[in-house]
């Protein structure tokens, strides 16, 4: 899954977002986006902006994706971890957003499985983290953007940076900023909650009671796992700037827990920035406020040393 090689023969372009980038499908839930060859390397063109009429001819396609790669390696990359059962559709927007920042995309998808045995979400996590340790990957600046479920994933593959060999802590040095949306924080009964409103919202009564008695059943395969992710997340090897997006009706993040999480980095010397909204929808902020929540991640994103270009967002 990790070998990116094994994707390349596979690759395909995608005419989605304006035709603006190629799709790369590293594994069936790892997808790789990158501008083309025509936009490699050059400033994101504005919204609406047309290609002039005397652009020369477009290299033969095997040189179009060397060179395409070439330029693509030089550009920081975003790791998008996605909700769980994320559409097409909802997933561009975010996906555009830093594409028109000159970044590649990286979508990393989680399964509940991953949750709900979190040996196989550790093994899942280790997945990723390889992806990322591959030559077209390793030198680059990276930024974070975890929504929901997304949250936890990519804790898993901390606690690999964590407590694993030096090279995998060089991956806590890449990282320019991280971004959470919808954080699924609080205690078991929280989680169970969240199984709940996210697998059969009609019967989310009986799901938390079926889940509660899961994680008494399995507490050392699961309550003990998600107590050690946790602390792994409390004490985060990364350091980087970061930014919260969170309100206070939601019944998957507990507030109080979030903005602990939030002090505590603070004090650990984290630059912690943050967006609360009285009333919005879970790992739906950016439909339900946009124009808010658009502002507040260009500030957030303006302020790091990412060589991106400057688009607007």
């Amino acid at each position: 899954m990790g070998n990116l090689s094994r994707g390349s023969d596979a690759a395909t372009s995608d005419q989605a977002s304006r035709e603006k980038c190629v799709t790369r499908r590293i594994s069936s839930s790892v997808t790789y986006y990158y501008s083309p060859l025509s936009e490699a390397g050059c400033p994101p063109k504005p919204p609406g902006t047309l290609s002039s009429s005397l652009s020369p001819p477009a290299p033969p396609v095997a040189d179009s994706m060397s060179q395409s790669h070439s330029a693509s390696a030089s550009r920081p990359l975003l790791v998008f971890f996605s909700w769980f059962g994320a559409t097409p559709g909802p997933v561009a927007k975010y996906r555009d957003l830093y594409l028109d920042r000159g970044m590649d995309v990286l979508l990393v998808q989680s399964s509940m499985m991953h949750f709900l045995w979190p040996r196989w979400g550790l093994d899942y996590g280790l997945k990723v983290l390889n992806i990322l340790e591959e030559p077209q990957f390793s030198k680059r600046p990276v930024l974070v953007h975890a929504s929901s479920l997304g949250g936890y994933t990519f804790t898993q593959m901390l606690a690999h940076v964590a407590h694993g060999e030096e090279k995998r802590r060089g991956l806590a040095r890449r990282v320019m900023g991280h971004v959470y949306d919808s954080l699924v924080v609080g205690s078991l009964e929280y989680m169970a909650i969240g199984l709940g409103k996210t697998l059969l919202p009609r019967f989310q009564g009986l799901i938390k009671r079926i889940a509660m008695l899961y994680f008494w059943l399995f507490k050392e395969q699961t309550a003990d796992f998600y107590e050690r992710s946790v602390r792994v997340f409390h004490y985060s090897p990364i350091t980087a700037p970061a930014l919260f997006f969170y309100s206070e009706d939601d019944a998957l993040c507990h507030t109080e827990v979030i903005e602990s999480v939030m002090d505590l980095w603070r004090r650990r010397g984290v630059a912690v920035h943050s967006r609360k909204w009285k009333e919005s929808i879970h790992a739906a902020h950016l439909r339900c406020h946009p124009q808010d929540y658009l502002s507040t991640l260009q500030h957030f994103l303006n302020s790091l040393p990412l060589s991106s270009q400057e688009a607007e967002i």
